[in-house]
């Protein structure tokens, strides 16, 4: 069945039906039931803010105010705790539905956003190396069946190949990003009459957030209409922004993760029983440094968390080889240490979801990757 421009504005969206070639695409019968969803945190999202290392000596020293939030914060286990705005995540946990692995980074290690979200959708180990993403290479490792959908404007670096995917996007325009917002920023920054307007907006809009939850869960509404569609697509990417945190964190960090938060849960709810046989991926181009700014914020950084959720998952457990967050055991005397491969942990999750061969699987998403380690316990048997 082809999707038509009729059926895209019935889901709420614009249809934009462009692969790499430009060709238009059937989505054929999956023959699986499995389905899998990745979503990107655009801008370095702070781990150590939405999964807190309460439990550790160290903890409320080196995050000053950023540690208010946690006060009363769900604990997850003796030693972390969940942030408050995401109610429906630890219902989740609760239901043995999420896993988080903290202290986890991609191969990169600098702190470029574009250099370290190509890496994150590349598969590679260094920016640039690739030039197709892991999860169209994922595609190819699956029954011709089984296509792809990019909630974004345009397709996402990680579909992008030689398969052909879809990108869906709502009809409207996006926001700015972070980049554009600073150069405005700096080019105000001599205006005497601009730049205080300028400075307000930018409050307001900081306040605010960028993942607002009503967008959010209509993305995730949106998603899990696609994903169940007869003969759709059983692969979907969602791109989420705003998570670049220099100033005023604590603020836009819990709006974020409330929209975080009703993303999934509409997505959940949204799939109904296919819940049971879905996985969500949620990682980070890296983290952000441990102590805080002169500004409520934090800078960019290195190890963060990712999140494992859905039916599929052997969730209610976080899983963490912890290295500490005292001044010795920081990463450059400034971020969390990365103790996890984030490759490793998308590859042994992917291959177990949709049953593949560990070994070819890692090879074929993450070609470079200098381990042959796999982790085991992350899908349900």
């Amino acid at each position: 069945m082809i999707l038509n421009r009729r059926h895209l504005l019935s889901a709420g969206a614009t249809a934009l039906m462009v692969s790499p070639l430009g060709a238009r695409m059937a989505f054929a019968a999956a023959p699986t039931e499995r389905r899998f969803v990745f979503i990107i945190q655009r801008g370095a999202a702070d781990g150590l803010g939405v999964v807190a290392p309460v439990g550790d000596p160290a903890y409320a020293g080196a995050r000053g105010d950023l540690a208010a939030d946690f006060a009363s914060a769900p604990k997850l286990d003796d030693m972390f705790a969940l942030h408050p705005a995401m109610p429906n995540t630890l219902g989740l946990y609760q239901a043995k539905q999420a896993l988080f692995v903290h202290a986890v980074a991609s191969p990169y290690r600098d702190r470029s956003h574009f250099d370290g979200q190509n890496v994150l959708e590349t598969g590679g180990v260094s920016a640039y190396q690739l030039k197709d993403g892991w999860m169209n290479r994922l595609l190819r490792l699956l029954p011709s069946g089984d296509k792809a959908i990019a909630l974004a404007a345009t397709v996402p670096m990680a579909l992008r190949g030689s398969l052909e995917v879809a990108s869906y996007a709502p009809s409207s325009l996006p926001d700015a990003s972070d980049d554009l917002l600073a150069r405005v920023t700096a080019m105000y920054e001599g205006d005497k009459q601009l730049h205080p307007l300028w400075q307000e907006a930018m409050a307001t809009r900081t306040l605010a957030g960028d993942l607002g939850a009503k967008k959010a869960a209509d993305t995730g509404s949106l998603a899990a209409k696609l994903l169940s569609a007869p003969g759709g697509a059983r692969v979907a990417m969602i791109e989420t922004g705003g998570w670049d945190t220099h100033s005023g964190q604590r603020g836009r960090l819990g709006n974020q993760l409330k929209g975080l938060d009703a993303m999934v849960a509409a997505l959940k709810s949204g799939l109904g029983p296919h819940w049971d046989n879905t996985l969500v991926v949620v990682a980070t181009e890296f983290g952000r440094t441990v102590k805080a700014n002169g500004t409520g914020g934090t800078d960019h950084g290195t190890g963060s968390v990712a999140m494992l959720l859905g039916g599929a998952v052997q969730g209610g457990r976080v899983q963490a080889d912890w290295p500490g967050l005292s001044d010795a055991a920081l990463y450059e005397d400034r971020d969390l240490k990365p103790t996890t491969a984030l490759d490793v942990l998308i590859a042994s999750a992917v291959s177990r979801h949709f049953d593949l061969a560990p070994a070819r699987t890692a090879k074929a998403l993450f070609p470079a990757m200098t381990t042959a380690a796999t982790m085991d316990g992350l899908i349900r048997a």
